[in-house]
């Protein structure tokens, strides 16, 4: 996965892994790392989804027809895509539910606090905050994550907000 965004991603941040419970879905469910990378592209929103997607399926995620929020080894988003709000059937952007998703919310606030959400008027930080007061998630720094050979393969999602690299400086 690392290598096939690094081919498309310049201008990379990314924010430190976060231990989140998990929402909704089975409620046995062990907790997820989250983190969220900001980078520039010149994939368009679509195909850069697809690059998500066929990086989940690469690390042995499989999409069953009507299970929703459960167990998965990888679960990529696309969150934003510059200034740009996407209604497609396969893609919606800004991320139909990340405004009141912590597991979300804290990551990205780590590298575009400032960031102003298209369709909310609001930015990364205000959205946290008025999140904060109505969640029940759990999200504490995840420290220094290590891949054990003898341990259970990592749930990770790594949520992307990336913006189109053009010949002219963008702002956000």
């Amino acid at each position: 996965m690392r290598r096939a965004l690094a081919a498309h991603l310049t201008d990379v941040r990314s924010s430190p892994f976060y231990e989140t419970s998990p929402v909704g879905g089975p409620h046995d469910q062990p907790d997820y790392l989250n983190a969220v990378i900001v980078g520039r592209t010149s994939l368009s929103a679509r195909a850069l989804f697809t690059l998500l997607r066929k990086s989940e399926f690469a690390a042995g995620r499989r999409r069953a027809r009507g299970a929703r929020n459960g167990p998965r080894p990888l679960d990529l988003d696309l969150l934003l895509y510059g200034n740009e709000q996407i209604r497609s059937r396969a893609l919606t952007v800004p991320h139909p539910r990340m405004a009141s998703r912590l597991f979300v919310l804290v990551p990205l606030a780590d590298v575009a606090a400032r960031r102003v959400v298209p369709g909310t008027g609001k930015t990364v930080a205000r959205l946290l905050a008025e999140a904060r007061l109505d969640s029940t998630e759990r999200v504490r720094p995840a420290g220094r994550v290590r891949r054990s050979k003898r341990a259970a393969p990592a749930r990770a999602a790594v949520r992307i907000a990336a913006r189109a690299r053009t010949g002219k400086a963008s702002s956000g």
